[in-house]
Parts: structure tokens; C-alpha cells; sequence
């Protein structure tokens, strides 16, 4: 395997495939190339890009998509075994909610909902990030984790696997924004909102994942006693974690 891979796997049919190898962590270790893959959803992947995930040794695939979007879109890989993990979005309910009070959608609005979709992944959502935590802890056998676009749910949760590897924050939040780089936004027939709006919804943002770390900061004293707290990532499974998924 070269030294330095491509992190982004440039798949036909998902924009946002990345791999979260590469970076420094704890120990001044470095988190292993090819184990863990995030990404948008699969269900456009086409049959070279599952042969490319074969050729990976991806075996797991961990889908944050709310009930409603899995069912719409889903998807089947050959040798890929699929977890549902639902998050369900909330922004666009909170978006109609608005309208209905007589309020124009403005990029301010969707700023602010965008944040607290980020502090409801902290404090509502915890429960499936731990499920993922116990599935890293398993095995390392190669996984992708994924929710539609790969930017929002799935965002926050490779965020936690590299701090919990002891990436530092601001690398993290490079990683994140990514997306930005990588995403292709999809062609909507019939656009609900101003472009200036869909801009913010479909792209990343510093103030999204913030808000987000910032709330564990506040909340709970920071990311290791959140680990420990909410996911049941304490010590002993960290010490784990880094050594499935770091190398010197």
C-alpha cells in the first residue's frame, strides 16, 4: 500500500467517499489508511465503484439516514453488510415550520437551524454514535459510515473517531471541511428554497461543527468524559481504539 493513498476514493457514484487515514493522533501515531471511510449515501455506486469497495475489504457499512430517506433511496452492495443507524433530520421540518409562521427563509435561518442540528447530534442522537463506537471497538475490519450528502451526521461522527484517536480539533476541522472540496450537490427539480439558502444547507461550515463541540465543551467538560459519558468510550476503550487504528 503506498505511504500517502488518496484520501478521496473519486467513486463514480458517491462524491464524498473519503478515508480518515493519515492523520496524527495520540502519541504522535497515525491513524491507519483503509480501515475507515466516510461518505454520502451508496445507493448510486456503480458496479466498478463496488468493486473498489471490494478490493478495500469493506465489509460494514453504517447508514445514519433517517427511516424515510433509507427506504426512498436504498441501496445493495455485494459483500457489504448494512447497520441502520437512523438520525432523522429535522432541518427541513424546522425550515416548513418557519414558512408557516410567515418568516423568510433567509442563509441566516438556515445558519442558525444548521447549529442546532449539530447541539441535537450531542445531546439527542448520542445513543447511535455509541452503537458505531461498539462496532470500531469489535473489529477493524474495513467500514464506511455514511448518512445522504456524508457531511452533517456523518461529519459529527468522524469528528469523534479522530478526536478519540487524539486528532487535534483543528486538524479535524480540515477534515471535516473537506466536504466542501469533494461534495457534489444534487439537481434539484424543484427547489423549496433561495440558491443563497441551499448553499448553506448543502455545503459545511466551522459554525456547524462548533456548535457542536462547543456544546460537549460546555456540557460536559470536554470530549473525553463525553466519550466516556454518552458513548461508553472510557479509558480502556480508547487505549483500544488507538490500538486497532493508529500506526506508528
Amino acid at each position: 500500500m503506498p505511504l500517502h493513498p488518496d484520501r478521496s476514493l473519486a467513486l463514480a457514484g458517491a462524491s464524498n467517499f473519503r478515508d480518515l487515514g493519515g492523520y496524527q493522533g495520540s502519541g504522535g501515531r497515525t491513524v491507519r489508511w483503509r480501515k475507515l471511510f466516510r461518505s454520502d449515501h451508496l445507493a448510486a455506486l456503480t458496479p466498478e465503484d463496488a468493486r473498489t469497495l471490494g478490493a478495500l475489504g469493506v465489509g460494514r457499512a453504517f447508514d445514519f439516514r433517517g427511516t424515510t430517506e433509507r427506504a426512498a433511496v436504498p441501496y445493495d452492495v455485494a459483500g457489504v453488510a448494512q447497520y441502520s443507524l437512523p438520525i432523522e433530520p429535522t432541518v427541513v421540518q424546522r425550515m416548513k415550520a418557519l414558512a408557516e409562521a410567515g418568516e423568510q427563509i433567509t442563509p441566516e435561518h438556515a445558519v442558525q437551524l444548521m447549529q442546532q442540528t449539530y447541539r441535537a447530534f450531542v445531546h439527542d442522537n448520542a445513543g447511535r454514535f455509541a452503537t458505531l463506537f461498539q462496532h470500531l471497538l469489535d473489529s477493524d475490519a474495513p467500514l464506511v459510515f455514511h448518512c445522504t450528502a456524508g457531511k452533517d451526521r456523518t461529519g459529527f461522527a468522524a469528528a469523534l473517531i479522530l478526536m478519540a484517536l487524539g486528532v487535534p480539533r483543528d486538524v479535524v476541522m480540515r477534515d471535516y471541511l473537506l466536504t466542501n472540496d469533494f461534495y457534489r450537490m444534487p439537481v434539484l427539480a424543484d427547489p423549496r428554497a433561495p440558491k443563497e439558502v441551499l448553499n448553506v444547507l448543502w455545503r459545511v461550515q466551522e459554525d456547524f461543527l462548533n456548535a457542536a463541540l462547543d456544546a460537549v465543551d460546555a456540557d460536559y467538560g470536554g470530549m473525553p468524559i463525553y466519550l466516556e459519558r454518552e458513548l461508553r468510550v472510557g479509558e480502556a476503550e480508547r487505549r483500544r481504539l488507538e490500538a486497532l487504528y493508529l500506526v506508528s
